[in-house]
């Protein structure tokens, strides 16, 4: 009878320790940092689409992941969802503002045309004031790029909010096509965040 209660309880406890390795096991992880598989953004659960690290020359400079209302495995696809989505940022080593804000817009300008640039460029303008107030990006910092239909685009550093909304969907796009465009900052980041290996 002790033996079966003994037994009873490592079971429970087993399970109980199963249970809390779920969320766990739900995570992908890249370069150390920890991409939840789901997350909640204006109400809506997304999905991690896929997740990879910006690499300049031989240095990791920060990993990324993207998520959507359902997962995506073209860029046509993901520029075209309806719903919100988020790009997740964690810095892997400190860059100052100035270098982050430039290769930013050498990202923007590599993967959208003259027009399009001069139609959300109010809107550019105001994101590159977000990088001024901020010295420089450590390590370790979290940068989030949610975009919430009806209302726009949101920055939060560290989980605090910087900067405006800046509402033209066209705006978000662009930005995404700096990791998705045909000339992306990273030519492996691209993959990874459609979620190819």
């Amino acid at each position: 009878m002790k033996r079966r209660n003994i037994l009873k309880s490592l079971f429970a406890a087993t399970m109980l320790a199963g249970s809390f390795c779920l969320p766990a096991l739900a995570a992908v992880e890249v370069a150390g940092v920890k991409f939840d598989d789901s997350i909640k953004v204006a109400g809506s659960e997304l999905k991690l689409n896929g997740a990879g690290v910006r690499t300049k020359v031989i240095f990791k400079v920060y990993a990324a992941g993207l998520y959507l209302t359902e997962k995506k495995s073209s860029v046509a696809d993901v520029l075209a969802t309806s719903g919100p989505r988020r790009v997740a940022i964690t810095m892997l080593r400190e860059v100052s503002s100035e270098d982050f804000g430039k290769a930013f817009m050498d990202g923007l300008n590599n993967n959208t045309d003259k027009n399009e640039r001069t139609r959300i460029l109010p809107q550019t303008m105001k994101f590159g004031e977000v990088f001024a107030q901020i010295p420089a990006l450590k390590k370790g910092d979290q940068l989030t790029l949610d975009w919430t239909p009806g209302e726009g685009t949101q920055c939060y550093l560290n989980g605090k909010k910087i900067g405006e909304l800046m509402p033209d969907v066209a705006f978000y796009n662009a930005v995404l096509r700096i990791w998705l465009g045909e000339h992306p900052v990273d030519s492996d980041l691209k993959p990874a965040l459609l979620g190819g290996k």
